[in-house]
């Protein structure tokens, strides 16, 4: 099924329609959300998809035009390594 946008998180789910993946960014105030989890099934692990699903949530803040503030680990990390999405961060 693949990478599905929704409200505040961007979801992965395989051909089985299950939930293997998650980014969640629930907002702080109108203009701010809180990129707060991070999920990957271990299955997926070491694929890189954690990373897509991080891009494809930057992508999403940015197309809203809001702002956001990492409080998930591998979200700080992530940006750290992401100068293309630096302009989304509060």
């Amino acid at each position: 099924m693949g990478i599905i946008t929704g409200d505040y998180k961007v979801e992965y789910f395989d051909e089985n329609q299950e939930k293997k993946g998650e980014v969640t960014f629930p907002p702080i105030d109108e203009d701010t959300v809180n990129i707060n989890h991070t999920f990957v099934d271990s299955s997926l692990r070491g694929m890189g998809m954690a990373g897509k699903l991080m891009e494809a949530a930057a992508r999403q803040i940015r197309k809203e035009g809001k702002k956001a503030v990492l409080s998930c680990s591998y979200a700080i990390k992530w940006f750290d390594s992401h100068e293309e999405y630096k302009d989304i961060l509060k």
